[in-house]
């Protein structure tokens, strides 16, 4: 009995990611509204093209993998950077599908959808949880980052399918996904949706209701934005990324104690 409390005071040490709180979800939403518009800035802005900008987020996404997965302990610099990177990843795995490979939209989304369900068949066949409180494993941390790839990759697959090819636009698709969020929340609520089920939706749609905010605040006043411009846009959501961050660095208000 010692040992195994020994052995689940050791494990708790190493736990990678941050506790669910109001933080997560905030710099979640903001991390995808980067990922739309600096993946935009890159590509069109700076000139890198879609292969360019793809090249060089691959690299520095693997890059920041092994900073995160070399960690000993959840770091709120390394993992935010990790899901920014993410983020911008899987808007360019949509982007080359429908650019540069001539897949629809629709096909697109129906591929992610059907990769993320098997991601998550994989990872609880292997590990018994899909809990985000169970990252404590160099494996359990593999899915959970290839998990979230894929959320983001179908949530851009979603989201620009919705607000462009139905063309709901950016304000309506907004409150569109804001309205599904908050359903699954209610289910949560009462139960009818569990809480891990219910952390994976949410996480799926706070992608496109990000890329929402980001496309109409960057996007021009003829394409339905407001024409802040991707430059823009993204400072200012990665300043507010910093400083929500730097705040959870010095406070450990998301640190997950068990």
């Amino acid at each position: 009995m010692k040992n195994q409390r020994h052995s689940s005071a050791t494990r708790s040490l190493f736990i990678k990611v941050p506790e669910i709180t109001a933080y997560f979800w905030i710099i979640k939403v903001l991390s995808t509204t980067v990922g739309e518009t600096f993946a935009d800035y890159l590509n069109g802005t700076l000139g890198f093209g879609l292969t360019g900008t793809s090249v060089a987020m691959t690299i520095a996404l693997a890059l920041g993998l092994v900073l995160q997965m070399t960690r000993k302990k959840y770091v709120p610099t390394t993992y935010w950077l990790v899901v920014v990177l993410t983020s911008i990843a899987g808007t360019l795995l949509t982007d080359n599908l429908t650019d540069n490979v001539g897949i629809s939209l629709i096909l697109s989304s129906v591929v992610f959808a059907v990769l993320l369900a098997i991601s998550f068949i994989v990872w609880y066949s292997s590990e018994k949880t899909l809990s985000i409180h169970s990252i404590d494993t160099f494996r359990r941390e593999a899915f959970y980052w290839l998990t979230i790839l894929l959320t983001f990759a179908l949530g851009t697959a979603t989201g620009d399918l919705v607000a462009e090819h139905f063309a709901v636009g950016y304000g309506n698709s907004f409150w569109l996904f804001a309205a599904a969020i908050a359903v699954v929340g209610v289910g949560i609520r009462f139960r009818v949706i569990g809480s891990i089920a219910g952390f994976w939706a949410t996480y799926v749609l706070t992608r496109p209701l990000g890329a929402s905010i980001g496309d109409f605040m960057s996007q021009s006043k003829d394409n339905g934005g407001i024409a802040l411009g991707t430059t823009t846009t993204s400072i200012i959501f990665l300043a507010v990324i910093s400083a929500v961050v730097t705040f959870l660095s010095i406070t450990k208000k998301d640190v997950i104690r068990r």
